[in-house]
């Protein structure tokens, strides 16, 4: 619904602010346009049901009349607007033909294409706010305050507008970082997968780089400001999705010059067909019959018809496969895609380490079970992810009971350390020479190693991967066969880990070590090349990528709020086969949309060919365009039946 598009989104402004899970999830079904398509699609469904069950003719007028009123009256302010403005859009003379068909006793059609539009703005609007809600969430990723250090030492707490570049802010364990910045003091692992997406926290030290809206691990950090906070990473990914999203809008400029030619055209032949006769002598009856004649077959509504049920069934058969398609464009827009890129950490992979292996080295006098249960013991004190992936394998090994650790630290970089039953163990970071085979095989395998000592003796090596989802290579083959061109891996983890994950599922192109923004680049750089790109992610710092490839696609699972509001797609259950699925059901839509269109097309032509050069009877006239209508209507209906999913 184009005047929709260009009107409804500055409407959206009245959204809440942030703050609130309310805002964000619930506020849309509030939204005005929202209310009014509900009523009159119920409008329209009583008016139906007194019409069918022989109800006085008076009582269905009365339902479908009540109907316009509730849908059309915003379209209709909306032409009239347009129309003060000088321009013309469908949406009037969608109000007009309705009107016409209720003069001329046809007040079902009317209604039916009210209910239509009615329920296009509303899904637009819809799209707009929380498309707006999601950016404001994102916001939320950093805090509000921060402890800012004078030169003499002193803490003061500030808010985080209110810092410079070159105040120092101190981070305690477990804060979140507030300001873009350097590290001048300290060594902490820090958290940064909202903004690399990166699946292991990071080290930390003296001169490394940090990003507001991260998470500081157990060591506390001097952080030098190095950016104002309105050009931070987190309000930069905002701004992308905003920037990108307006970006999208342009695409509607062709269609609104055609509805332009359209509608000028249309008036102009109702206009001619009125005055011309009559200043001819014809009769005015005769006259006026044949230019409703002609409103009414030129009327677009089959054409309407034609692409909404094809486009909106495909969205209904996706869902029930677990795919959420957000509007009609986008079921249209993604059969048309070339190439899919991936995000791996929570994409093709479940975003969790997980312990692949216990290697034992030669001189240790541990079984490794007995090496998980002193390790799994040292670790669990620790909120480190790679203490719980290896307290969770020895859950897996059936190690029902960890001794208690006593004497718990942790170093940032280096690792713990704790006396259990009398030992004294270690997990570490690999050193020295007699374990770097068996190191390196590991690390280029993809894993995060750390060695196992007990009592100062190298017991075992632990190697930890973040495991790649079942069936993820399944579906990457499926999509290069699909699409006919091989997909691309854009993550923010090192070459290492990228191309042993690509090696994994069949990717042979492997973009690494990208900030949200270098992934905007690398979206760009295939669109460039001709390119219409679908990004798949999960992450806040996927969300700028998927707002600039032509589509984003979400995983549903364990995706952010804001990659969740952003993507055009959703995967419900995190189905990586449901890609190919859908982009093929897309596909089968548009081939019945311009199916449709042809048979739209043709009926009006000839109708109007009729009225022009003949006599067309009116009530032939109605016939014929309500049965093209119920035509493409039952052809759109068909991709509702589940094998369409399956073809």
């Amino acid at each position: 619904m184009n005047t929709a598009q260009r009107t409804r989104p500055e409407r959206a402004d009245t959204a809440q602010a942030p703050g609130s899970d309310i805002t964000r999830h619930s506020s849309t079904r509030w939204l005005p346009e929202v209310r009014w398509a509900a009523l009159a699609l119920s409008l329209f469904a009583i008016g139906l049901a007194l019409q069918v069950g022989g109800a006085p003719a008076a009582t269905w007028w009365t339902a479908y009349l009540l109907c316009y009123a509730a849908g059309g009256w915003e379209p209709g302010v909306s032409g009239l607007q347009a129309l003060r403005e000088k321009t013309l859009d469908v949406d009037l003379l969608m109000i007009v033909a309705a009107i016409v068909a209720a003069s001329i006793g046809q007040v079902f059609d009317g209604a039916l294409l009210i209910v239509i539009f009615a329920t296009s703005g509303a899904l637009e609007a819809v799209a707009t706010r929380r498309t707006r809600d999601s950016v404001n969430a994102l916001l939320e990723l950093a805090p509000d305050r921060a402890s800012r250090m004078a030169p003499d030492g002193t803490e003061t707490v500030v808010a985080v507008v209110e810092l410079a570049v070159g105040d120092v802010v101190r981070v305690r364990p477990g804060e979140r970082i507030g300001a873009d910045g350097t590290v001048g003091h300290g060594t902490s692992d820090v958290d940064q997968a909202t903004i690399t997406g990166e699946s292991m926290p990071v080290l930390k030290d003296i001169g490394a780089p940090v990003y507001a809206g991260t998470m500081n691990g157990t060591g506390s950090l001097l952080i030098e400001v190095t950016t104002p906070a309105e050009k931070c990473v987190v309000a930069r990914i905002g701004a992308m999705v905003e920037e990108a999203s307006r970006t999208k809008a342009t695409t509607q400029l062709f269609i609104e010059r055609i509805e332009q030619r359209y509608s000028i055209g249309m008036v102009t032949a109702t206009l001619a067909l009125f005055f011309i006769p009559l200043a001819f002598g014809a009769e005015l009856q005769e006259t006026l019959l044949r230019a409703i004649t002609f409103m009414i077959v030129a009327s677009p509504c089959a054409v309407v018809l034609a692409t909404m049920p094809p486009l909106l069934s495909a969205i209904a058969n996706a869902g029930r496969h677990g795919v959420l398609v957000k509007s009609a464009v986008v079921m249209e827009q993604l059969g048309l895609s070339d190439t899919v890129a991936f995000d791996k950490t929570g994409t093709l992979t479940r975003g969790i380490p997980q312990v692949t292996s216990v290697d034992l080295t030669p001189w240790t006098t541990f079984t490794a079970p007995d090496v998980l249960r002193f390790a799994a013991a040292a670790e669990r004190p620790s909120q480190h992810p790679l203490a719980a992936a290896i307290v969770a394998a020895a859950t897996r090994a059936s190690i029902d009971r960890l001794p208690e650790a006593e004497g718990f630290e942790s170093s940032p970089g280096r690792g713990v350390r704790a006396t259990v039953e009398g030992h004294l163990v270690e997990i570490v970071s690999p050193s020295g020479a007699e374990l770097a085979d068996v190191v390196s095989i590991r690390e280029h395998a993809g894993n995060t190693v750390v060695v196992v000592l007990i009592d100062g003796v190298a017991q075992a090596i632990i190697s930890l991967a973040d495991e790649v989802r079942p069936g993820a290579a399944d579906a990457v083959r499926t999509v290069a066969r699909t699409l006919e061109r091989p997909p691309v891996l854009l993550t923010g983890d090192n070459e290492r880990t990228g191309a042993w994950i690509g090696e994994q599922v069949g990717i042979k192109d492997i973009r690494t070590k990208l900030l949200p923004q270098d992934k905007v680049a690398a979206v760009r750089e295939l669109q460039d090349a001709g390119r219409r790109v679908v990004l798949v992610g999960d992450g806040v710092n996927d969300a700028p990528a998927m707002a600039t490839a032509h589509l984003g696609i979400a995983m549903g699972a364990r995706g952010s709020d804001l990659a969740l509001q952003t993507a055009d797609a959703v995967i419900v259950r995190d189905d990586l086969s449901t890609i190919a699925s859908v982009i093929t059901l897309s596909r089968r839509a548009r081939r019945v949309v311009i199916a449709n269109l042809i048979i739209a097309g043709s009926v009006i032509a000839v109708l109007v060919a009729w009225d022009l050069l003949g006599t067309l009877p009116l009530p032939l006239g109605v016939a014929g365009h309500e049965g093209s209508t119920v035509i493409v209507g039952l052809n759109g209906l068909r991709l509702l039946r589940r094998r369409e999913w399956h073809r």
